[in-house]
């Protein structure tokens, strides 16, 4: 068996990656895990690899901020040392950062294979940076593990090089796996009122936009349900600079709270009625079992069309009257949706098993 190098630098890339870590671990693979720390703070430290209880990475690389560039050309020279220090065969990569591409980029730079985790996911939306990460991504891979079967047939339509498995999403593992901890560990430090709504909003090309700002404080006001909403630093700033934050923040239906760790986001997901994102992630989380919420998405595109058509995502875009339309058609509807189209908790599994055979 070659040695396998997993480059995280996120903590969704963590998070989508621990399922593969703890079956590389149980199968006594040799596997190196490194950390681009492209995001660095106290939840992507050694105490959420703890929680996680999974191992801490190999190699912390430091690449910080800066620009698009810097950051991935950072990456980049960190990362071919990592590789070479460890005796890289494999580099497994998961999703569409700026560290994803970094480590395909220089993985075959170095001959090494490329196993490129969630291939084929496309939002054809090019305003969004990841658009450029996942598909130059992809065609650099030559192990892609798809999702779903449209991913697949995404790819085989683009004529990647490398072989196609459609395995499910290491997410629902993820979600599977760490549900029972977070039941367990989760710090809850604020009350949480009957029936809440759910919120995340952090993209740029939302956020930065007074008007799109507008359209969601209206709706907030409007919703008729009390609101969590774990607000993220850069929308924080946002809505102070276009004079919004202090009428949502005396709103009482309305509770901004600092963003939570990965165990509390779980059981708010469990726990409230119903979600407004502009992430891509919680898209596919809401389809696990034991979560299976409704989610409305303030985006224009999903590169996740598998999770509308099951029933749990509805794309409304960010003006008021069709996000609180689709709201109230959710409301007066009997909503019935499938099972997750992302898999059954078992994708690690069969992502090793197809790595054991190479």
């Amino acid at each position: 068996m070659k040695n396998i190098g997993v480059v995280i630098g996120t903590r969704p890339e963590i998070i989508k990656m621990s399922p593969l870590i703890r079956e590389l671990e149980k199968k006594g693979l040799d596997y190196n895990v490194i950390h681009t720390e492209q995001h660095y703070d106290q939840e992507v430290s050694g105490v959420f690899f703890e929680e996680l209880e999974i191992k801490e990475p190999d190699r912390y690389l430091d690449i910080g901020s800066g620009s698009q560039a810097q950051q991935t050309g950072n990456a980049m020279i960190e990362l071919e040392k990592a590789f070479d220090e460890f005796d890289t065969d494999i580099v497994l990569v998961q999703g569409d950062t700026n560290t994803v591409l970094a480590g395909a980029l220089s993985a075959i730079k170095m001959g090494l294979d490329v196993g490129h985790v969630e291939a084929g996911l496309r939002s054809y939306d090019y305003r969004m940076p990841e658009e450029y990460n996942r598909r130059l991504t992809d065609h650099a891979s030559s192990i892609l593990f798809a999702p779903t079967e449209k991913s697949k047939t995404i790819l085989e339509k683009e004529d990647v090089w490398g072989d196609i498995f459609v395995t499910g999403n290491t997410v629902i593992d993820a979600c599977v796996q760490n549900l029972e901890l977070a039941e367990e560990k989760a710090d809850l430090d604020f009350d949480i009122p009957e029936d809440f709504v759910l919120v995340t909003a952090h993209r740029a090309e939302n956020v930065d936009d007074v008007d799109v700002l507008e359209n969601y404080t209206e709706v907030f006001e409007e919703l008729k349900y009390p609101i969590i909403y774990p607000i993220h630093p850069r929308a924080r700033k946002m809505f102070k600079r276009f004079g919004l934050y202090e009428r949502v923040k005396k709103n009482e239906d309305i509770h901004l709270i600092p963003p939570q760790g990965y165990f509390e986001f779980l059981i708010l997901m469990k726990r409230c009625r119903f979600i407004l994102t502009d992430s891509g992630g919680i898209q596919e989380e809401a389809t696990a079992p034991g979560i299976e919420k409704k989610v409305f998405v303030l985006r224009e595109s999903t590169e996740r069309p598998e999770a509308v058509e099951a029933g749990y995502c509805t794309v409304v875009g960010t003006d008021k009257k069709d996000i609180l339309e689709a709201v109230e058609d959710f409301k007066e509807g009997i909503w019935n949706p499938e099972k997750s189209p992302y898999g059954d908790g078992k994708t690690a599994e069969k992502i090793v098993s197809i790595l054991e055979k190479r």
